[in-house]
């Protein structure tokens, strides 16, 4: 069976106007649609697929890139992958999952198949590589991420700066002068495009402030709570009375229980706050105030762009942010005096 690289080579024009001639997504002069069509026909491309978006018609069908690496956290990233299939169920579309590490073969396959109506694009990396073939392939593509460089993108994400600065006025308007920032694991500040917003967004609320901050990893790999316990120890024993966690369940557990093997309590002690936890800091041992991510507000955003994309008049390009809720659980209150330490 050939591909859209033949198709286009037989027809005589380039692959995006086979993609835009196939789809009805922009117009191709009648001449020219009749190549395309003669060379899809002789060459026998993509018949299912092919066959439908000849007849204007959508193949119901959304692909999600969402590459699998070593690093990656599965429970954070199999609910984005529950929620996006869920939002896209509801408008009765499926899901292929694509999970190729190398996250453009995939991409580029089914855009060249036109197999899908849209893609969205999970795991976005700061300088994610399914950008520039973003720009390049007609299939609609949505990014729930945020990456570098966002020009022309449709991106949906949380507010993570918004919410970062959120829990380091949560902390400095209680009274604490030093706050410290309990991350993720090293790889995450270059494979994932939040976590250095978090960072740089505590740090810079801190300044604003008037307070001091200091951030400490949580290891190489996710699973690691002593290195989550050192992280959480070296920021206390720094002079840090609140902290910031932006990690995973595992070192938000490991940090907790850091704390209370030294004899402190939350928040007599030690103020917490979560930001960005995809999961219920309620459920933990002690039940921390939190600024969530919650997959299915950005995933069904994402999916209802995929689908006004799909419209005549398209989707206007740009980044739609979700704006942080708070949720007071009790774990932030004004630090000990140190005088009465001192007595």
């Amino acid at each position: 069976m050939a591909n859209i690289n033949e198709v286009a080579e037989a027809a005589g024009v380039s692959i995006s106007t086979v993609s835009y001639a196939l789809s009805g997504k922009r117009p191709v002069s009648p001449a020219t649609r009749r190549r395309i069509e003669d060379a899809v026909r002789v060459l026998d491309y993509s018949p299912n697929a092919g066959a439908r978006m000849l007849a204007g018609r959508r193949t119901q069908i959304f692909a999600l890139t969402e590459p699998l690496r070593k690093d990656t956290h599965a429970p954070t990233h199999m609910a984005f992958v529950l929620a996006t299939a869920i939002a896209a169920r509801r408008n009765e579309y499926d899901i292929l999952l694509l999970t190729d590490e190398e996250a453009q073969a995939g991409m580029r396959r089914v855009a060249a198949s036109g197999l899908v109506d849209a893609i969205l694009v999970l795991d976005v990396a700061p300088d994610d590589a399914r950008v520039a073939l973003a720009r390049q392939i007609a299939t609609p593509t949505v990014f729930i991420g945020i990456p570098d460089d966002s020009d022309g993108l449709i991106c949906v994400d949380l507010d993570f700066e918004a919410a970062a600065a959120m829990a380091v006025d949560r902390l400095a308007d209680a009274g604490h002068r030093s706050v410290g920032l309990v991350g993720q694991i090293e790889t995450a500040y270059t494979t994932s495009n939040f976590p250095p917003r978090v960072r740089s967004a505590v740090f810079d609320r801190a300044r604003e402030r008037a307070i001091s901050a200091a951030h400490a990893n949580t290891g190489v790999t996710q699973s690691d709570r002593t290195a989550a316990r050192r992280a959480a120890a070296s920021l206390l024993d720094g002079g840090a009375t609140g902290l910031v966690l932006h990690c995973t369940d595992d070192a938000h557990a490991a940090v907790l229980a850091e704390i209370a093997d030294r004899g402190l309590r939350v928040p007599e002690d030690v103020s917490v706050v979560s930001v960005g936890a995809s999961f219920d800091t309620a459920a933990l041992s002690t039940p921390l105030d939190s600024i969530p991510l919650v997959p299915a507000a950005s995933c069904d955003l994402a999916v209802e762009l995929a689908l006004e994309a799909l419209e005549p008049a398209g989707a206007t390009p740009g980044v739609r942010l979700i704006t942080p809720t708070y949720h007071r659980r009790g774990s932030i209150a004004p630090p000990p005096d140190p005088r009465v330490e001192a007595d």
